[in-house]
Formats: C-alpha cells, structure tokens, sequence
C-alpha cells in the first residue's frame, strides 16, 4: 500500500507541475508548500477510491432497518450536504423519516445508492434533492442530459417497486457570504435543471417540492441570512424548507 501511495503522491505532483517545469531542471531547490504526512493523504485518497459511491456510509444502519417491519409513512430523504445536514427528527418530530444523504455526491453516485439506501429500506416514499453539485462538477463535467437522465434512472427504480416519488427543485446560491458560489454553480444552470425537473415530474406521477421560491430572493439569489456559506441553509432556511417538504409528502401518500 506505501508503494501505491508513492506512486500516487509522485503522479499528483507531476500533474500539478506546468509542463515548462517537468521538462527541465531547476536552478534552485524551492518546492511548493505540501501537506503533513501527505503519503498518509494518499494512502487516505487510494482508500476513498474504493467506495467511490460511499455505499459504506450507511451500509451498517441500512441491514439494521431491513431487519425491523418498514413503519408506515417511511420517506427516505436522498441528497448530499443539504440533505446531510439537515437534522430530520428536529424539523419532523416523530416522523418515520430517514437521512441518506451525502455531502459532495453527485445524482451519479446516488444511482448507484438507490437499491442499498432506498428500495432495501421499503419507503412508501422517496425525496430527492440532487443536482447542485453536478452543476459544480464534483465528479467531472456534465450535460444537462446526463443530469437528467441520472434523475430518470433514480425515478423510474422507485417507481418501479412502487415508491413515491418527490423531486425537489434546487435551492439557490448566493455571494452575501464570504465564500462566492456563483463561480461554481451558475444561477443560470440551476434554473435550467429546475425547469426541467418540474416539466419531467408529470411523467413519473410525481410531487414537487419547490425548495427554490422558498428561498431565493429578488435577485434570484439564497435570501441573505438564511444560509452560512451561500449554499447550505442554515437554521433559518431549514425552517422555510420544511413545511415545503411537509406538504409535498402529505399529497404524495395521500
């Protein structure tokens, strides 16, 4: 494994050199600052690589649920940071409601999770929010249709063993805050991805919860205040997020 994270180390730096300085020698000696223990980082990178989708997240939790009888009303809530860090059992006390989402996945990772996180735990429901970080190309870059077609395979496996199905439409971004999204996730895309969420959520009999105008402000932009970092809601936008998910749930199991 040391060998692996050798080699690996030795690729990432000459990757990240300019062509000019691997192909010559230099006068002085003066490397670009590393961080510590960086075959440790790489052993860590070799490692992650081989749950890619990050099935193992909740791997031990999901055989735990298979054994219990499904609780009626069970909605599965997949997603990545925003669905991650939203504190389910504080916003829906009492509710049968299960957190699978994953900070930094991409709908092509959450294909992948569909069967293990979602149809295995026997939900009368799924919610999806997805799509913000295809748009910021977390595992490469993408088109729309990919996007879309990601989002299609997800509904028609929860269609196809009879689960419900919610799509939520992206949440905005915003620049108020110290970190600038706009550079990674154009308002322009998600709008684009919005509109096509809700044109397709006809054809898989499907309820929306629109995440987006409990949100976003007159400059299309995350209401100021009610997120950190311009992408994650913080308290205050969770609190506007979930009487929209309430209701888009309610009409879906009705």
């Amino acid at each position: 494994m040391y060998n692996a994270a050798k080699f690996l180390v030795g690729l990432c730096l000459s990757l990240c050199l300019p062509l000019s300085a691997r192909a010559q020698l230099v006068p002085d000696f003066n490397p670009p600052a590393v961080p510590c223990c960086l075959p440790r980082v790489a052993i860590q990178l070799a490692d992650d690589l081989q749950d890619w989708n990050q099935l193992g997240r909740y791997h031990q939790d999901d055989l735990r649920l298979e054994k219990l009888p499904p609780e009626s009303g069970r909605v599965v809530f997949l997603g990545d940071s925003i669905t991650d860090r939203w504190d389910l059992a504080k916003y829906f006390p009492g509710k049968p409601y299960i957190n699978r989402g994953i900070g930094g996945q991409t709908t092509m990772q959450m294909v992948v999770r569909m069967h293990p996180d979602v149809i295995h735990l026997r939900p009368a429901a799924v919610i999806l929010l997805a799509g913000t970080n295809d748009i910021a190309r977390n595992t490469g870059p993408e088109t729309l249709e990919m996007v879309e077609d990601n989002i299609r395979a997800i509904c028609e496996m929860a269609e196809s063993h009879n689960i419900k199905i919610i799509l939520c439409l992206l949440t905005p971004i915003s620049d108020y805050t110290k970190a600038v999204q706009t550079e990674h996730r154009p308002p322009a895309d998600i709008i684009r991805l919005n509109r096509w969420i809700d044109s397709y959520a006809p054809d898989v009999h499907a309820q929306v919860a629109d995440y987006y105008s409990a949100l976003v402000d007159d400059k299309g932009m995350l209401r100021d205040g009610y997120s950190d970092d311009g992408l994650h809601p913080n308290d205050q936008g969770y609190k506007l997020l979930a009487p929209v998910a309430e209701a888009a749930i309610e009409a879906a199991l009705k």
